[in-house]
This record gives structure tokens, sequence and C-alpha cells, in this order.
């Protein structure tokens, strides 16, 4: 049983972490990974107290060959009851596809960039054609029994546009609520974001969408991810997405590196007294089991470090 001796007010403060790593982070390897061992190393994240793990992506093989396997892994993995695996949906004919694999997944997630020349080089449509694809295919996931969240990309900047206006972030954020996502994800799809601008952001969103399980997702990029993370934690932020080993990356434009590692954003949380709920020592063993199973050292801290054995006052 972890203890938080740094919990502050006689309460230990508890965060919510999904786990991106077996989509978010599998899709930046250039070397196609067997399904037996993504299936290895998404039971092995099972086993380190997740609740929420992201497993696979239902779009076009030839576009993302990397997760052409999605439905194999869904099908194959093992995690106890009560994890809830996502599946993220491109589009209509990728629904149809999920929806083939109902039986084994509980959460869809819908995704749109806020910048317009993203949208477009990465799923090749406009910002408006995406979000009404949305509202269609929000009510077809909601009539399945399963959880709709969302994920707005470039919520912080875009390496094509420059800055991208909050307002325009969070009215994004708002349709997609109208929509019947109960949870809203914003994305630092390619690590634009700073502390101070990301502790303004979480701020307004979180009062201006109230009811909604609102969820950061950083990048470390420029290496300001975890500090982002603290940030957010502060102006209220209790969800955030982060992947094991640093992997992942955003394949629009090259250079994007990876999200922020679940290990490091855990030790951090766990030294600041957070609960997460989650047994580091055990995401740090799949982290390094991931380092060897793709053959080269991945940048994450704790794999090198290992977790504090004590936590200073």
């Amino acid at each position: 049983m972890t203890s938080y001796p740094n919990a502050t007010d006689g309460e230990t403060r508890r965060v919510h972490i999904r786990e991106v790593g077996p989509r978010d982070g599998f899709q930046s390897e250039p070397e196609r990974i067997p399904t037996p061992d993504k299936i290895r190393l998404v039971n092995a994240l099972g086993r380190a107290g997740f609740k929420r793990i992201e497993v696979a992506s239902f779009v076009r093989p030839d576009v993302i060959p990397q997760l052409a396997d999605g439905a194999e892994v869904l099908r194959g993995i093992d995690v106890p009851g009560d994890v809830a695996r996502m599946v993220l949906v491109p589009n209509s004919r990728g629904l149809d596809n999920a929806l083939r694999e109902r039986e084994f997944f509980e959460e869809a997630a819908l995704f749109v960039s806020a910048s317009q020349t993203h949208n477009k080089r990465n799923i090749n449509r406009t910002v408006e054609e995406t979000v009404a694809g949305v509202q269609v295919m929000g009510k077809r996931i909601l009539a399945e029994g399963l959880r709709l969240c969302a994920i707005i990309a470039t919520s912080f900047g875009c390496p094509f546009e420059g800055k991208v206006e909050m307002s325009r972030v969070l009215d994004l954020a708002e349709r997609f609520a109208e929509a019947g996502a109960t949870e809203i994800g914003f994305g630092d799809t390619t690590g634009m974001c700073n502390p101070a601008y990301a502790s303004r952001f979480f701020t307004a969103a979180i009062e201006r969408l109230p009811g909604i399980e609102v969820t950061a997702h950083f990048h470390n990029t420029r290496g300001q991810g975890l500090a982002n993370a603290y940030a957010a934690l502060e102006a209220g932020c209790t969800s955030f997405e982060s992947s094991f080993g640093e992997l992942g990356g955003c394949p629009v434009p090259a250079g994007s590196t990876g999200n922020i590692a679940t290990e490091d954003l855990v030790s951090m949380l766990h030294e600041m007294g957070v609960d997460t709920g989650l047994d580091l020592e055990l995401i740090i063993e799949a982290a390094r089991e991931a380092q060897s199973t793709l053959g080269r050292q991945l940048t994450s801290h704790s794999i090198v470090a290992g977790p504090v054995s004590w936590y200073p006052a």
C-alpha cells in the first residue's frame, strides 16, 4: 500500500490517469510490433492498476499499419474486469469496424484538431466536417451504451498556424459536450504548451464545462510536459493521459516527440502526496519490457532511475 506523506489538510488528493501507450505510443513506432507483444504489454499495464487504457484505433490499415491489428489486440488482452478499454474512432467507417468488436471495449473516443490546417493534414477534413460527423457518430456510440469521450488536438498551439485561441478550443469542447461527450481531453499535440498557459487554460476549461471530466494530454517535445501537468493539477484538473516509456508523438508534423512518460508523471504525483491508485514499480517494469521489445533506449527518466525510496517532507 503506497503512503503519501506529503498529503495536505488531512486528505490525499486523487487523480485518474489513462494509459495511452498501446495506441498513441505504438502508432509512432516505425517497426511493426508483433501482436502477441502488444497483448503482453497491455496485460502488464493492466496489472499495474490502471482503470482506463487506450488499447486500439480503428483507422485505415494503410494509414497507420502499426494499428491494423487493433481488433486482434482487443480480443487477446486479459485485463481486470474493472479496466475500461478505449478505442479511437476516426470516422463512420472506423466506427462500423469498431462496433463489430463491441463486447471488447467500454469507451470510444472521437477527435478533432482545433487547428484547421492540422485537421486537414491529419484526417483530410475540415473542422466543421469533423464536428458534423461527431454529432452523428456520438449518437451511435451512446446508443450502444458506450462512454463517449472527445479529444481536441492542437489545443495549445499548431505547428502550421501558430497560436490557437483558447476561445476556439473551448467552443469546440462545448459542442462535443452537447453531442453527449462526458469527458473531453485537450491535447498538446506537438508540445507547444507552457505551465503559465496550462494554468489559465484548465482554470477556464473546468469553469466552462461543468459536469464534464476535463483531461490533460501533454507531450514532452520541448521538455515542459511534467511542468504543464503540475500546472494543470494546481488549476483543478484531476484527469490525465500519458504513455509508458514516453512513447508516442504526432505523425503530423515530423519531430513531435512523445507523450509525457506515465512512470515519470506517477513518480512526481506520488512524491507530492497525490494518489493515482497505480503501482509505480509495475509501470516501470512494463516500460522496461517495452524498451526490450522495441530494442532501443526509451526516454523516460524513471526507467533509468527507478522509484525514489523516500519522499522529502
